[in-house]
């Protein structure tokens, strides 16, 4: 739960790195809060309308109510993820804008597909050894204990 939940202590902060653990882990819990979400909303809505509403394609509150819990909950994550996609890239010693031009370019069609794919292998990949231009290193934050001074 520490790494679900960390992007969210870290809401608006787009400067350091992050792990990938942190960003796959804020992903899985987004899925599965989203997925029980929305078989629940759905139970509710399908339950609470009639077959005849249904047929005749009239909304009726009870419809309505998993769309705005999906976009209300939507615009409360929007922050927090762009902000772990800047920190990943941080990790790969990229800088955040290279996001902006993945976003740009995902509204190309044809280019916004392999845009999209080189963002997801992008976060996949592991982030760069040691500390970069953004931070330290988050998985070793305190720098190498093995270094060869250390014994000297």
């Amino acid at each position: 739960m520490y790494w679900m939940t960390l992007p969210l202590r870290r809401y608006a902060d787009f400067s350091g790195r992050s792990r990938r653990m942190e960003y796959w882990m804020f992903v899985l819990g987004y899925g599965i809060v989203l997925i029980i979400l929305g078989a629940i909303l759905g139970v509710m809505g399908v339950l609470s309308s009639s077959m005849s509403d249904l047929q005749s394609g009239a909304v009726n509150g009870a419809l309505m109510l998993p769309i705005i819990v999906f976009a209300i909950i939507g615009l409360g994550i929007l922050i927090p993820s762009i902000a772990v996609q800047v920190r990943r890239l941080h990790d790969r010693n990229m800088s955040g804008w290279w996001l902006l031009g993945v976003y740009i370019a995902s509204l190309i069609p044809f280019v916004g597909f392999f845009a999209s794919i080189g963002l997801l292998v992008l976060l996949a990949l592991p982030g760069t050894v040691g500390p970069n231009r953004f931070g330290p290193d988050p998985k070793d934050p305190y720098g190498s204990l093995n270094d060869a001074d250390v014994f000297s």
